[in-house]
C-alpha cells in the first residue's frame, strides 16, 4: 500500500480542528488559520530538509517542482481523495522554503446553504455582460462563484468554461457542460486561456482572477461579445472596483475602458468576512446592479454616485457592505468592534463600540 504524504497528516489534523488554512515554513512549527487566527498544530519545528522533503512529495508532476525552483512561486491544486482539495501556494521567504495550503471543499454548497443574498439566482440568469465578484483573500470569492456557477449547471443548459490558476471547485455534468482549464497546465496564461474560449462557443466564461490589463481587456471583450463574464478581483467594495479596473490601464487607454467597462458592467458582489461572536465566521455582502444611471457614472468618473444608485436599488436586491454590517450586528452575530473594524463608515458603530467597550470595563471591575 503507498504510503501517504507526510503533509496529509497536517492537513488532516487542520479539518478536524475546523482550519482553513495551513502555513508551513522553516524554523517555524505548522500552524493552522482557524476561525480567522492562526493556531499552532504541534511543536516539532521544521527544519530546512523535512521542509524541502514534504513539499516536494505531493508537487506533481516532478517538472513542477523545477518551476518552484527556478520561480521561487507556484500555485496548484492537492487532493486528499474522498476528503478536501487545497490550493497550493510555494514560496521562498527569508527562512527559505515555505507554503500555505487553503482548503476547498470537496462539496460544492448552494447558494442558500451559503446564505447569500437571493439576487445572486437573478445574476445568473443573465445572458451576458461582465459580473465582478470582490474581496480581500480568503473572503470566500471561488466559493461564492463556485454556488453561482452550481445553481445555473443544475437549471440551465450552457455551455461554461471556467480558468484558473489553479482549478479549484470541480463541477460535474449536470444540465451544462463545464470546461475546466488549468493555466500552466492546459494553457499558457490567462489570456492565451481567454483568447481560446472566445473561438469556443461558450456561454459562459469564468475567469479566476484578473491579475493584469491585458486579462480584464479580453474579458470585458467577451462581455461585448454577447458572453456572460464570471471574474474576481481583490476589492473590498463597488466604487473600489471600478477604479481599480480603469486605474489598471495607463490613462491614454483608460478613457476606453470607462466606455467598455460602462457598456458591459452587469452587477459587482463584494464579500467580507466577519468573525461571528460564537466562533466561526459570517459573510457580509455589497451588491451593485445594473441600473439607468449606471454606465454614465462610469463613463463621467463620477464613482461617488454609486452609493447612491445602491441605496436606491434596495428594492432589486441592491445593498451597501455597511448595510449588511449592521444587520449581522443588529441580530448579535457579531460584535460592534468587528462592524466598526469592517465598515467603511466607521461613524456608524461608534457609539454602539464605545458602549460595548464601557460594558467590558464595567465587568473586569465586577470581576
Amino acid at each position: 500500500m503507498e504510503q501517504e504524504p507526510i503533509i496529509n497528516g497536517y492537513l488532516r489534523k487542520m479539518l478536524e480542528l475546523g482550519g482553513s488554512d495551513l502555513h508551513l515554513s522553516v524554523n517555524q512549527p505548522p500552524k493552522s488559520r482557524i476561525h480567522g487566527n492562526l493556531q499552532v498544530l504541534e511543536d516539532d519545528v521544521l527544519d530546512a530538509g523535512r521542509m524541502e522533503n514534504l513539499m516536494r512529495e505531493i508537487c506533481l508532476p516532478a517538472y513542477r517542482w523545477d518551476q518552484y525552483l527556478a520561480r521561487r512561486d507556484l500555485d496548484f491544486a492537492h487532493e486528499i481523495p474522498g476528503l478536501a482539495r487545497f490550493r497550493c501556494n510555494y514560496l521562498y521567504n527569508y527562512h527559505g522554503m515555505g507554503c500555505v495550503l487553503r482548503q476547498i471543499p470537496s462539496r460544492i454548497q448552494t447558494i442558500d446553504e451559503l446564505k447569500l443574498p437571493q439576487v445572486l439566482m437573478e445574476i445568473c440568469e443573465y445572458k451576458s455582460g461582465l459580473v465582478l465578484v470582490t474581496g480581500p483573500t480568503g473572503s470566500g470569492k471561488s466559493t461564492t462563484l463556485a454556488a453561482m456557477i452550481n445553481y445555473i449547471n443544475t437549471n440551465y443548459s450552457k455551455h461554461i468554461i471556467t480558468i484558473e490558476d489553479p482549478i479549484e471547485f470541480v463541477h460535474e455534468n449536470y444540465y451544462s457542460t463545464i470546461v475546466h482549464r488549468e493555466v500552466g497546465i492546459h494553457a499558457e496564461s490567462f489570456p492565451r486561456a481567454l483568447r481560446g474560449a472566445m473561438r469556443s462557443d461558450p456561454d459562459i466564461v469564468l475567469i479566476g482572477e484578473m491579475r493584469d490589463n491585458e486579462t480584464i481587456r479580453l474579458g470585458l471583450t467577451c462581455a461585448a461579445m454577447g458572453m456572460l463574464v464570471f471574474a474576481t478581483l481583490h476589492t473590498n467594495n463597488a466604487p473600489k472596483t471600478i477604479d481599480r479596473v480603469i486605474d489598471a490601464f495607463p490613462s491614454d487607454e483608460q478613457a476606453q475602458i470607462r466606455t467598455m467597462l460602462a457598456e458591459g458592467l452587469k452587477a459587482i458582489v463584494s464579500q467580507l468576512l466577519c468573525r461571528r461572536k460564537d466562533g466561526g465566521r459570517v459573510a457580509v455582502h455589497e451588491v451593485l446592479l445594473w441600473a439607468d444611471g449606471l454606465p454614465n457614472t462610469i463613463r463621467e468618473g463620477q464613482i461617488s454616485n454609486i452609493r447612491t444608485i445602491i441605496d436606491a436599488g434596495g428594492n432589486r436586491g441592491m445593498q451597501s457592505m455597511d448595510s449588511s454590517i449592521q444587520r449581522e450586528f443588529d441580530v448579535g452575530n457579531i460584535s460592534a468592534e468587528e462592524a466598526y473594524m469592517k465598515a467603511s463608515d466607521k461613524g456608524r458603530f461608534i457609539h454602539q463600540l464605545e458602549a460595548e467597550e464601557a460594558e467590558l470595563r464595567k465587568q473586569r471591575l465586577n470581576r
